[in-house]
């Protein structure tokens, strides 16, 4: 693969792999996306992977880009239809692996991809590695909630489907320092997701994991508030909710899929009547401030936690918007330190959790 070079002091900006490719609506959007993060932040450059022909005139056309952006030259496309084991063995020209790699190489401290969830997990386990002590990896991602920072942490929100009681602790603590890092909150409060908040219910993995999380929380500087439901993932309770990746993700979706209709049906209800149209325009700035509250693209990008470097996954349908969100993100967790403060955590964990 050719590197292609746009000259820039790297020494001052912080570097993203930015896969161009991955998503459904195309390199436009990306490149757009990194263009809004660029005019919005001096302090950040780019590795843009993808065929080379294709993305320069894209970037042509941003002009804030001309100086931020290095090309990697990656022919090939993962598809969201490919499985993760076809990309394993067949992947190495694509755009995915080539901006895995570059933060596995050093080259930039962090990688946001629109991709194939599955591939991106798989390829970020092999080629990054997962942390030692960490049996699976987690998918956290930012939820709207009624909390004074504005959004609650939730993992495991679709890396893998399954998880024992450990796992869970492991989530507990990893969740927690993405909430220090990510929310800047000193003590965050952890709830284990569950059908109800008695301790006599759930099956024996969630028995099991409260007792574990609870027994844990002062050494690892997290407040366990006990079981949480789901009305409680958008709430106040608590700052980080715990869960299988099957749970989570289906609870993602639904919410997104909940905040889509509630904006559909709004539009409609204010285009009923002649009446209903003018209370429209006199809320107008009101009904734009709930838009930006329950839009999924402003908190789009989950991040993989357990792994020795950090990617962020990106949504696939993400537009412009979206991406800038995902970048936005990928910048802050680098300027934290996180990559290196979770390890730290997480070596903590494979201590605490020692029986």
């Amino acid at each position: 693969m050719v590197i292609s070079r746009h000259t820039h002091d790297d020494t001052t900006r912080t570097v993203i792999s930015v896969d161009a490719m991955g998503g459904d609506v195309g390199p436009a959007a990306v490149v757009a996306g990194i263009a809004h993060s660029a005019k919005k932040n001096p302090k950040i450059a780019f590795i843009l992977h993808g065929p080379v022909a294709s993305l320069k005139p894209l970037v042509a056309r941003k002009k804030n880009l001309m100086d931020r952006v290095i090309f990697q030259n990656a022919p090939d496309t993962v598809r969201m239809q490919d499985k993760p084991t076809q990309v394993l063995r067949h992947g190495k020209s694509t755009s995915m692996w080539s901006a895995i790699e570059a933060v596995r190489d050093g080259k930039a401290t962090v990688a946001v991809s629109c991709g194939n969830t599955g591939a991106l997990m798989a390829l970020s386990m092999i080629r990054l590695r997962k942390l030692e002590g960490i049996n699976r990896p987690a998918l956290a991602i930012l939820w709207p909630s009624r909390n004074p920072q504005g959004f609650n942490v939730m993992l495991d929100a679709g890396a893998d489907v399954r998880a024992d009681a450990k796992d869970l602790l492991k989530f507990a603590i990893m969740g927690s320092s993405y909430a220090r890092n990510g929310l800047n909150l000193r003590c965050p409060r952890v709830g284990l997701l569950n059908v109800g908040i008695e301790q006599n219910k759930g099956h024996a993995v969630l028995k099991s994991a409260y007792d574990l999380i609870g027994s844990f929380s002062g050494e690892a500087k997290y407040e366990f508030v006990g079981f949480v439901e789901g009305g409680d993932i958008p709430g106040n309770v608590c700052d980080v909710i715990v869960t299988d990746g099957f749970t989570g993700n289906v609870a993602i979706k639904t919410g997104e899929g909940t905040a889509n209709l509630i904006g559909d049906l709004l539009g409609e209800a204010f285009r009923y009547t002649p009446l209903s149209r003018l209370a429209s325009i006199l809320s107008v700035s009101s009904f734009r401030r709930l838009q930006k509250r329950i839009d999924p693209r402003r908190v789009n990008g989950g991040v993989f936690l357990g792994l020795t470097g950090t990617v962020v996954k990106s949504h696939g349908s993400a537009d412009a918007t979206g991406v800038s969100a995902a970048v936005k993100l990928a910048f802050q967790l680098a300027q934290s330190g996180f990559a290196q403060k979770i390890a730290s955590r997480v070596a903590t964990a494979a201590s605490l959790s020692q029986p």
